[in-house]
């Protein structure tokens, strides 16, 4: 579920932080998935189709495939992918949205091991991931453009800090609890701004008007996204090793009754890919600097003494011999 209309109020209100991009253009990129998330898109593709993939037993298999030759089409165009999967859930959750795997994707954005966060759920940037690419796992089989995120260029343009974000955040709708009634985007953009904090709008507004959550943990929700329960730094060690064919074929072919053929081709192209993704990002080795302003041209120091004619142009300046 994420946040709800998030990416409406940073569309209407912080333009500047979102912008169109292609897949290609992440080549050399490490991107940390919500693999949850991506199941969940086949689960749902599947059923809204009625062509469901099964196996032999009568097992859904169709996220599996899915799966399998999304992250080939992902390696071919030369992302790493970094599948992440919700651990346990918190005990204040509401509902069966999976939360934790944003969460541990922001910190590795915030830590520099990869460079963003690929899922649908926007509280990613709530979780302080500093770049969010929405259909990112999808945009090559839809031929969808990807949607980028910046947290710097929204919390900038909205004028917020990150804290004031958050509360914002909690105000629009968030899966750690309920919103204030009668609140929406808009309100809720013009409040923080104001009141800068959750507590002082409840100070200063009508709440007869505007109803409170009768049970409304805001703080614990506002201390979940500040400090959530995640990996170290130290303890993530990201390492990208060739496919273990074997290994897949004997899930994907003896277990799940795959092609045996098509698994082994899908092998190919990863390895294919690998060999030709080694060659890293020319951002990582060169630093764009703007180019100085053209030297100022200087006039003559006696402007009204007489003007002297042009020479005619060197022979061997123009690339002509000279006779």
């Amino acid at each position: 579920m994420g946040i709800h209309g998030l990416s409406k109020v940073i569309g209407d209100h912080a333009p500047s932080g979102s912008k169109e991009n292609e897949i290609k253009n992440y080549f050399g990129r490490k991107i940390a998935i919500d693999a949850s998330m991506s199941i969940y898109q086949f689960l749902i593709a599947v059923r809204s189709d009625g062509s469901q993939l099964t196996n032999e037993a009568g097992e859904i298999t169709s996220h599996l495939m899915g799966m399998f030759y999304r992250t080939i089409r992902m390696i071919e165009n030369g992302i790493k992918p970094v599948y992440v999967f919700d651990g346990k859930p918190p005990l204040m959750k509401s509902g069966e949205a999976p939360c934790e795997a944003e969460a541990q994707c922001a910190a590795l954005v915030k830590s520099g091991k990869v460079y963003a966060t690929g899922t649908e759920d926007m509280d990613a940037l709530t979780f302080g991931s500093n770049v969010l690419l929405r259909h990112l796992t999808f945009s090559e089989a839809r031929k969808m453009p990807i949607r980028e995120f910046y947290l710097d260029r929204v919390l900038a343009e909205l004028e917020l800090s990150h804290d004031e974000f958050i509360d914002l955040c909690i105000l629009l709708g968030c899966d750690y609890c309920d919103s204030i009634k009668g609140i929406g985007p808009k309100r809720a953009v013009d409040l923080i701004k104001q009141y800068k904090s959750i507590e002082e709008i409840v100070k200063h507004i009508d709440t007869n008007k505007y109803i409170l959550p009768e049970e409304w943990p805001y703080q614990e929700a506002r201390e979940l996204f500040k400090n959530p329960e995640v990996l170290q730094d130290e303890d993530v060690n990201l390492k990208w090793e060739a496919p273990n064919e074997e290994e897949l074929v004997k899930f994907l072919v003896e277990e799940k009754g795959f092609n045996e053929e098509r698994i082994r081709s899908g092998v190919k192209k990863v390895l294919k890919a690998r060999k030709g993704s080694t060659q890293g990002r020319l951002d990582s080795f060169f630093k764009v600097v703007p180019s100085p302003s053209p030297p100022i041209k200087r006039k003559n120091e006696d402007s009204k003494g007489p003007k002297t004619k042009k020479s005619k142009p060197n022979a061997r300046a123009i690339g002509k011999k000279p006779k």
